[in-house]
């Protein structure tokens, strides 16, 4: 019987990626926000672990290539096929990621968590902001940003140097969000993240390499180190670049006041920090804002696009 008759070849079977990228393509925006801001939570409670034994920017800078070694190791997609401006571009992500992580560190060594997230929470307002063109989107931004204020409350025991990175911070997030929907609009799954979380490694590289000495000594600590970077970057900002392919910046800025909530509510579980009842208003307040924004999504062309053999 001939090899060719009356057999058909075989489907051939989607990878793990590719049945995470359909799921994460068709699951609603807000459960893909809560999912990357547990994952970013985690890493951040590792983190603070961390600090009494690593300094906060090498912390940070583990945390950078430790994502990038992932995301890089699961896509082949960044090895070729870039333009120069599509490579300026996911530069410029890739270093206003790494420094957003290096400062957030840095602020939150310095002054609690949950008010960290809050103040650096202006960078996505905005953001929000300027992106919001509907009276009804306007009114969902003003409970967004009324209940991460009630959320975070105002103390901050005159840090002068800690409100400072959190500003930086707050800058180098809505550069994140910017840019990084361009980044994701070239839709290469996790290969432009991968890419530019391994410059802005190379980038940070001379604030957090000097004091990382007792983390290449201890397998504990890098290990401990590089998960950081896997929950937070990898996973985390993994799940926002297929966002962002979805949904209008404006929609997306404004979902990020989802993680003071989901930040709260992991304190609660996890650490035994109950929210009080300012707190609870304040969640509410966030949710009735994402609840009622308009959910648009960006029309999305199909493309032919040839199989990357490699």
């Amino acid at each position: 019987m001939s090899a060719t008759s009356g057999h058909r070849p075989a489907p051939a079977r989607s990878t793990a990626s590719e049945r995470a990228s359909q799921r994460m393509s068709t699951a609603r925006p807000e459960a893909l926000f809560v999912l990357s801001a547990i994952a970013q939570y985690v890493g951040a409670v590792i983190a603070v672990g961390l600090f009494d034994e690593v300094e906060p920017q090498t912390v940070a800078w583990f945390r950078v290539m430790g994502a990038a070694i992932a995301l890089l190791a699961v896509s082949r997609r960044w090895r070729s096929g870039w333009t120069r401006s599509q490579l300026a571009g996911v530069a410029v992500f890739g270093t206003a990621t790494a420094a957003m992580n290096v400062f957030f560190y840095l602020a939150i060594d310095r002054i609690d968590l949950g008010k960290g997230v809050t103040i650096e929470f202006i960078g996505p307002i905005a953001v929000a902001a300027w992106s919001t063109r509907s009276r009804r989107n306007a009114l969902a931004l003003a409970f967004a940003v009324g209940g991460v204020a009630v959320l975070g409350g105002v103390e901050l025991d005159d840090n002068v140097t800690g409100l400072a990175f959190i500003l930086a911070a707050s800058a180098m997030w809505a550069a994140y969000i910017v840019v990084g929907s361009k980044v994701a609009e070239v839709d290469r799954g996790v290969a432009g993240l991968g890419l530019g979380l391994a410059i802005g490694s190379v980038v940070v590289a001379p604030i957090g390499a000097p004091w990382s000495g007792p983390v290449w000594v201890s397998p504990g600590l890098l290990a401990l180190c590089l998960l950081v970077g896997v929950f937070s970057n990898a996973i985390g900002y993994g799940i926002d670049q297929f966002t962002m392919r979805r949904i209008p910046i404006r929609r997306f800025s404004l979902l990020l006041a989802l993680l003071p909530v989901t930040a709260a509510l992991i304190g609660w579980v996890a650490l035994g920090q109950r929210p009080s009842p300012v707190d609870a208003v304040g969640i509410v307040l966030v949710l009735v804002g994402v609840a009622i924004q308009e959910r648009d999504e960006i029309e999305r062309v199909e493309r032919v696009v040839r199989a990357d053999p490699g």
